[in-house]
């Protein structure tokens, strides 16, 4: 609910977690940081706990050490969207347009990988002052992989695209990308070598845990309202409050649950499933990969290690939800996919369960760009990552503590040549076109 008259905004609903995440689950427990109790000031207040809030609140403490920082985080941190994440900080978008590029094509190329790229450069300065071993954070590449042709002609196109704009990449052929996976049902795949893969719970916990005074995080402290208090604002918690100079909205879609972008984001949820450990003598290939799909809205996979064996962790399926939440039904409906996807991708792997399964809500916008600027004197919204939160989230909240602060940046400038989301339709039609272009895309996947 909101109302502007009285600079007064209530959350309508608070984020609820989708299932367990198999990221969280295989990690030692963690004690969170204490929830807020007490009323206390501060220069800015960051609402949400995720990867926009936490980077926000690392950019602010390194352009000026002695800014006072209040992180809420609704829930635990690494519990909510950032701990469901596949774990992909990308460089380079996912695909490059097949016209020929002009000016614009190009710029919007150059802007894209900029912000992507600002966004690994926090994340490696991090690992590197924090001594973050490669199962957190592992600076090892990505594959993307075909199983038809149509997929093998869409990883040629996207290789000489890359080609033109200088990107360095590598095709492989069945044999090759078999060696790497272990299965021989991929037909051919693209190897690009600056995307980082994490560990996304591990990491999320590793940003939070290395936080120092003055900022502070306060876990299980959802912000429940908002308002204008004299030249600042009044953060309202469950048992305590917090006086702010400035607040960065870093919850992504939860923005529309204070009135914001109203009618202008789109909520849909993704999926994944993760086995059980097995043997590593029964699948062939290398023992730490990460693949996305040739096509997109087809599956990812990574194949990862967790102590006792390997696993497989399989994403795929995407659902319009709404109301931000998903049910359990929807979540054994998504394993189900799951499972087939598995067993036509790994047949020597017959027998090995999914152990772990979950949904990860993201925040899509009509024209594919962030809900991001000053959206009330002092207030300032990083959210809308529309699919790619490791990376889009980061660089989002980087360049909101660089606005609150007023300093001026190439990141700042990209994001200040970007247009506000566009209006959806009304709910009638944007909820019945949401499925069908959601059911379409999956379609046109195919096997990918």
């Amino acid at each position: 609910m909101r109302e502007a008259a009285k600079n007064v905004f209530v959350a309508s609903r608070l984020p609820k977690r989708a299932g367990v995440s198999g990221w969280v689950a295989t990690l030692a427990p963690r004690a969170p940081r204490p929830a807020l109790s007490e009323a206390v000031s501060v220069d800015v207040a960051i609402i949400g706990g995720g990867f926009a809030g936490l980077s926000a609140a690392h950019r602010l403490s390194r352009l000026d050490p002695t800014v006072r920082v209040a992180v809420l985080e609704a829930g635990i941190i690494s519990e909510g969207p950032a701990g469901a994440n596949s774990g992909f900080i990308i460089d380079l978008p996912h695909e490059v347009s097949s016209d020929d590029f002009s000016g614009e094509s190009e710029g919007k190329f150059r802007d894209s990988v900029l912000l992507q790229r600002s966004a690994i450069a926090l994340a490696t300065e991090l690992a590197a002052e924090n001594g973050w071993g490669k199962e957190l954070f592992d600076p090892c590449g990505r594959y993307s992989i075909a199983m038809s042709t149509e997929g093998d002609k869409h990883l040629e196109a996207y290789s000489l695209q890359l080609g033109k704009m200088g990107e360095a990449h590598r095709l492989l052929k069945g044999q090759e990308i078999e060696a790497v996976t272990g299965s021989g049902v991929f037909t051919s795949a693209l190897f690009s070598p600056g995307t980082i893969i994490i560990q996304p719970a591990a990491y999320v916990r590793g940003v939070a845990d290395c936080l120092k005074e003055p900022v502070r995080l306060f876990e299980r402290t959802p912000a429940l309202s908002f308002e204008r208090s004299g030249d600042s604002w009044l953060v309202k918690t469950p048992k305590g409050s917090v006086l702010a100079g400035k607040i960065i909205l870093a919850n992504n879609g939860h923005a529309e649950s204070f009135g914001f972008f109203r009618g202008r984001l789109l909520h849909v949820f993704t999926y994944a499933s993760l086995t059980e450990e097995f043997d590593p003598a029964r699948l062939g290939g290398e023992r730490k990969w990460a693949a996305t799909p040739a096509l997109p809205m087809g599956t990812t996979v990574r194949r990862i290690n967790t102590g006792g064996g390997d696993r497989i962790l399989v994403r795929s399926r995407y659902s319009y939800n709404p109301g931000i939440e998903i049910s359990d039904a929807a979540i054994r409906s998504a394993g189900r996919l799951h499972d087939s996807k598995f067993a036509r991708r790994f047949p020597g792997l017959a027998g090995v369960d999914m152990q772990y399964r979950w949904g990860g809500a993201m925040a899509l916008t009509r024209n594919h760009v962030p809900a991001f600027g000053e959206i009330e004197r002092g207030v300032f919204a990083a959210c809308g990552c529309n699919g790619l939160g490791a990376s889009n989230s980061t660089a989002a909240g980087m360049a909101a503590a660089e606005r609150v602060l007023g300093h001026d940046s190439e990141l700042g400038r990209v994001y200040s040549r970007l247009a506000a989301p566009v209006l959806l339709p009304p709910r009638p039609l944007t909820t019945i076109g949401a499925k069908i272009h959601l059911a379409y895309r999956e379609w046109q996947a195919g096997t990918e």
